[in-house]
């Protein structure tokens, strides 16, 4: 257990390869873009922890300030700076993480009061782990865009060259081969990069458009880091997805097929986790894998009911889908992990307009609960739709396809004179064939 320093002088055994968190306290305060009104510093901490060791790191110490507002210089006060350059020296401590965003300014004094020690913020720490944990090419480029805008300007520090951005924790991603041109080399690289995600986004839209025309229901699984979205995926489809108890251990997107108990066929996506105060810029960068989530008829937020914590990670997820613009989508929460959950489950409160969410319990790994899942699933695509019979004169059998393009069709019966087809339909498809229904059920 790390130790924790709260204005106080500390003296550790000397270890290596360790790194020291560092947070204030700021209360009710705000930095930056982050709104810290409900800022629970050791929680924080707790969380910078996992990031930290997902990236393979480990804490040696944490240090803490409580201050009304973040020194403009450094961050936390001179005192501060000093107690930690003396912690750092007496350590062999070589990296530093700050849980917030540091400007280019205060990454540069802090490196010139600690001496040689390696800086980076909690946005920069998100970003190694995307690096770390990116796969297709999609991914990388993503990863790159981000860490270019938003690392090259905190790379001014102790004439530090630009190919810091090469090994180490704070340091993944696009390598030295890159970084080490002047400024105006790297905004070509940059502008490279949009122009490269751009023709992937199109691609991306071109596929979107292709289910679009499969007339499937889209469900993205959301939902914060490590909740189990990929493990829930894995359970309904075999997708064969990585899963690992870590932060972000799942980046690019993966759909499959799944066929409801009812024999319809929908599409279920697993996108990238939120997590708090997640980088504008990596979020600029993602966005045509967030996307997914905008596109999808139905979102499924799947919540780590094992987490003390899962309260505020539904507010994060909300928050994350109403900035992406799909808060208004019918919505399932999914409480997962309640096999190793306490005897009480989590209880889901009333949205602002007082209607209650549809909630259900699971566990991915086990397979409980997700027959109610299902169930739940098929109750919001069927809002509306009904089970209808047409029957169409043979000089209009063009029609039949008409159903397949829009409608669920489970049955078609060919007779001498007539088609009789059975589908499962919404009010349009009922009222643009209106005087071809012959039963509804």
């Amino acid at each position: 257990m790390p130790k924790n320093i709260n204005n106080t002088n500390a003296s550790e055994k000397k270890l290596s390869g360790k790194a020291v968190l560092v947070g204030v306290d700021t209360g009710t305060a705000t930095s930056g873009e982050y709104d810290y009104s409900s800022y629970d510093i050791e929680k924080s901490l707790d969380e910078l922890e996992r990031l930290l060791a997902t990236a393979g790191g480990t804490v040696f110490a944490r240090m803490t300030q409580s201050k009304e507002a973040p020194d403009p210089r450094t961050y936390i006060g001179s005192g501060k700076v000093t107690e930690l350059a003396d912690l750092c020296a007496d350590n062999e401590i070589e990296l530093v993480v700050f849980d917030t965003e540091l400007s280019p300014s205060q990454i540069r004094n802090l490196e010139d009061r600690l001496g040689n020690v390696t800086v980076i913020d909690r946005s920069m720490l998100i970003l190694d782990i995307f690096a770390l944990h990116a796969v297709t090419g999609e991914g990388k480029l993503q990863v790159e865009l981000a860490q270019l805008k938003y690392t090259v300007p905190r790379l001014s520090g102790k004439g530090t060259e630009l190919s810091r951005l090469g090994g180490g924790i704070g340091t993944r991603g696009p390598g030295e081969s890159k970084l080490e041109s002047d400024r105006r080399h790297i905004k070509r690289r940059i502008a490279a990069l949009e122009a490269e995600l751009e023709v992937l986004e199109k691609n991306r839209k071109t596929m979107r458009a292709s289910r679009d025309k499969s007339n499937m229901p889209g469900i993205a699984i959301v939902g914060y880091t490590n909740a189990g979205k990929s493990t829930l995926l894995n359970y309904f489809t075999n997708a064969g997805i990585l899963v690992e108890d870590k932060l972000f251990a799942t980046l690019d997107p993966t759909t499959r097929k799944l066929e409801l108990p009812c024999g319809e066929d929908v599409l279920l996506t697993d996108t990238v986790g939120f997590i708090s105060r997640l980088p504008h810029h990596l979020v600029k960068a993602f966005k045509s894998t967030l996307d997914e989530a905008v596109y999808a008829d139905i979102l499924m937020i799947v919540i780590d009911a094992s987490d003390p914590e899962y309260r505020r990670q539904i507010s994060v997820t909300e928050k994350i889908l109403s900035e992406l613009g799909a808060d208004d989508k019918p919505t399932v929460y999914v409480f997962n992990k309640c096999d190793t959950s306490a005897d009480e489950l989590p209880v889901l409160p009333a949205g602002n307009d007082g209607e209650k969410k549809n909630a259900v319990y699971i566990s991915a790994i086990t397979g409980e609960g997700t027959d109610k899942l299902l169930e739940k699933l098929e109750e919001i695509i069927h809002d509306g739709k009904k089970l209808t019979v047409f029957r169409f004169p043979g000089s209009k059998a063009g029609l039949v396809n008409t159903l397949y393009q829009n409608a669920t069709v489970n049955n078609v019966d060919y007779g001498d004179e007539y088609i009789n087809v059975t589908a499962i339909t919404d009010e349009r498809v009922r009222g643009m064939l209106s005087e071809y229904v012959a039963e509804v059920l």
